[in-house]
C-alpha cells in the first residue's frame, strides 16, 4: 500500500509537466505569426515639369493673391463661409476627431461604479447548498453571519475594472490608424475647398463672358436691323429683290433667337454659381470683361515633388495608406496572446443592512492570458482583407500622383495653346471687322451681292464669340493650373 501511495504521487508531477507542456505547444501554435506585408516599389517621378526648375510654383500661393478681382474673391470668401460641401467635411473631421479621442484612450481600464442586488436558491445536493448548510451550522459564526435560507441574497456595491494590457502595441497601431484617418479627413476638407475655390472662380469668368457675348449678340443685332432697313430702302426703290429683304430678317431673327439662348445659359450659370455659395438664386455682382490680370502673372508650376506635399487629394491618398498599414500591424499582432486584468473592490454582503458594515469590504483582482486557437481561420481573414485594402490605397495613392502630374502637365500645354489662339482670334475678328465694312460699301457701290454683306456679318459675330470664349478658356487653363498644383485650400 505505501509503495502504491509513493508510486502515483510520483507520477502525478510528470503527468502535470505532459500537460503544460502540451498546453504550451498550444499556446505556441495559437500565436504563430503570418507573413509581414510586402508592398511593390514606389516609381519614381519626373524631376521637372515641361523643363521648369523653379520650386516656388502657383500653387503654394494663397487664393488672396492668386485672384486679384475683389468681387471674385468676395464670392470665394462667401462660398468658404456657407457652402455646404464644405460644411459636411468639417463635420466629418470632427467624427475622425472623435475616434481619435476613442483610440487614445483605449489603453486605458475602465471603471465602473456598480451596484447590484440578487437572490439565488442552490440545491440540496449542490456544493453551495451543502455549504451553506454546514455554515449555518458551525460554532464559529454569529447571527449577522448565518446565511439566509433557502433564498440567499447578494448585495454589492463598489468599484469593477477590466483593463487590457497592450503587450504587443495592437492598441498603438489602431490609434495610429485612427490618428492617420483624422489628419487624412483634414486633408479631405482641403481638397473640397480646393475644388470649390476653383469651381468659384470658373463660374465666375463664364458669367463674364456671356455678359460680353450678349454685348456682342446686342451690337451685332443693332448692325443687323439697320442693315436690314438699308436692304428695305433699296428694295422699295427697286435696287434690292424680295429675297435679300427676306435672307437679312433671316439673319436678325437667328441673332435675336441666340441673345435669349445666351441669357438662358446665363441664368443656368449664375444659378449654379448661388448653388456653390450656399445661397438662393440672386444677381451676382461681377466685372465688366475678361481681364487676364485678374490673376497673377506668373504661371510657374514648381517641381513635381511639390505636388506630394501641396495637393491635399495626394496627401490624404498618403494618410490613408498609413493608416491601412497599421491596420495591418494590428491585425498580425492579434495572433499574440493578449493579457487582462480585472479588479474590483467594494461592498459585498447578503444581507442588506450589513452592506456598509466594515466588515463587508471585498476586493479581489483576476488576470488572464487568452491565445487564439480556434479562430485561426477568422483572424487570418482579417488580416488578408487588411492586406489587400492596404494594397488597394498603395494603387490608389500612385493614382492621385500619376493623375496629378497629368493634370499640371495638360494643364501648362492647354493655356500656352489657349494663348495662341486668342491672339490669331484676334487678329481674325480685327480683318473681319474690316470686311464687314469693306462689304457694305461695296454693296452700297452696287460692286458686292447681298451675301457677302450676311456672310461678312456672320463671319465677325462668329469671330468675336469665339474670342471671348478663348479669353475665358485662358483664364480657366490657369484657374486648372492653379488646382492641380494644388491651389486654393491656403
Amino acid at each position: 500500500m505505501l509503495k502504491a501511495y509513493i508510486m502515483n504521487n510520483y507520477k502525478r508531477p510528470r503527468y502535470n509537466i505532459k500537460y503544460l507542456a502540451a498546453l504550451g505547444l498550444l499556446l505556441v501554435l495559437g500565436c504563430r505569426l503570418p507573413q509581414p506585408l510586402v508592398l511593390p516599389e514606389q516609381p519614381a517621378m519626373p524631376d521637372t515639369f515641361t523643363g521648369s526648375t523653379d520650386t516656388a510654383g502657383i500653387g503654394h500661393m494663397p487664393w488672396q493673391q492668386f485672384f486679384k478681382d475683389a468681387r471674385l474673391r468676395a464670392l470665394i470668401d462667401t462660398a468658404l463661409q456657407r457652402n455646404y460641401s464644405l460644411r459636411k467635411a468639417e463635420e466629418k473631421v470632427k467624427i475622425s476627431g472623435a475616434v481619435l479621442l476613442a483610440a487614445k484612450h483605449a489603453w486605458l481600464p475602465t471603471a465602473n461604479l456598480t451596484a447590484s442586488a440578487g437572490v439565488d436558491k442552490f440545491g440540496d445536493y449542490t456544493m453551495n447548498g451543502v455549504g451553506n448548510y454546514d455554515t449555518n451550522l458551525s460554532p464559529n459564526i454569529d447571527k449577522d453571519q448565518r446565511i439566509p435560507d433557502p433564498a440567499v441574497p447578494d448585495y454589492f456595491l463598489g468599484l469593477r475594472s477590466s483593463w487590457q494590457v497592450d503587450l504587443w502595441g495592437k492598441l498603438k497601431q489602431r490609434k495610429k490608424a485612427a490618428l492617420m484617418r483624422f489628419l487624412a479627413s483634414t486633408q479631405g476638407k482641403r481638397l473640397i475647398t480646393t475644388l470649390l475655390v476653383s469651381e468659384v472662380a470658373a463660374h465666375y469668368y463664364e458669367l463674364i463672358a456671356l455678359d460680353s457675348e450678349l454685348a456682342i449678340l446686342q451690337k451685332n443685332i443693332a448692325l443687323q436691323e439697320t442693315a436690314l432697313a438699308t436692304v428695305q430702302v433699296q428694295k422699295a426703290a427697286g435696287r434690292a429683290t424680295l429675297l435679300a429683304e427676306q435672307q437679312f430678317q433671316a439673319q436678325l431673327l437667328d441673332t435675336r433667337s441666340r441673345e435669349y439662348t445666351t441669357r438662358q445659359r446665363q441664368l443656368v450659370v449664375e444659378a449654379e454659381l448661388n448653388y456653390l455659395l450656399g445661397r438662393f438664386p440672386q444677381p451676382v455682382p461681377r466685372g465688366k470683361q475678361l481681364a487676364v490680370d485678374t490673376l497673377a502673372a506668373t504661371w510657374r508650376p514648381g517641381i513635381p515633388g511639390g505636388l506630394l506635399t501641396n495637393r491635399p487629394d495626394i496627401k490624404q491618398a498618403e494618410l490613408e495608406l498609413a493608416a491601412s498599414k497599421a491596420d495591418v500591424l494590428a491585425a498580425r499582432k492579434a495572433f499574440l496572446p493578449s493579457l487582462s486584468i480585472t479588479p474590483y473592490v467594494g461592498y459585498n454582503a447578503f444581507k442588506a443592512g450589513l452592506l456598509l458594515n466594515p466588515g463587508s469590504l471585498a476586493y479581489g483582482v483576476l488576470g488572464s492570458i487568452t491565445a487564439p486557437l480556434f479562430n485561426q481561420k477568422q483572424l487570418t481573414a482579417q488580416y488578408q482583407i487588411q492586406q489587400s485594402n492596404t494594397r488597394i490605397s498603395y494603387y490608389d495613392y500612385q493614382q492621385k500622383i500619376l493623375r496629378a502630374y497629368q493634370e499640371v502637365s495638360v494643364a501648362l500645354c492647354n493655356i500656352a495653346n489657349q494663348q495662341e489662339v486668342y491672339k490669331l482670334k484676334s487678329k481674325e475678328v480685327t480683318v473681319l471687322q474690316s470686311a464687314v465694312s469693306t462689304a457694305n460699301d461695296l454693296f452700297l457701290g452696287g460692286y458686292a451681292s447681298y451675301l457677302e454683306i450676311i456672310t461678312a456679318q456672320k463671319s465677325v459675330l462668329e469671330a468675336e464669340l469665339s474670342l471671348i470664349q478663348a479669353r475665358r478658356k485662358m483664364l480657366a487653363g490657369t484657374v486648372q493650373l492653379y488646382q492641380a498644383l494644388g491651389g486654393g485650400w491656403r
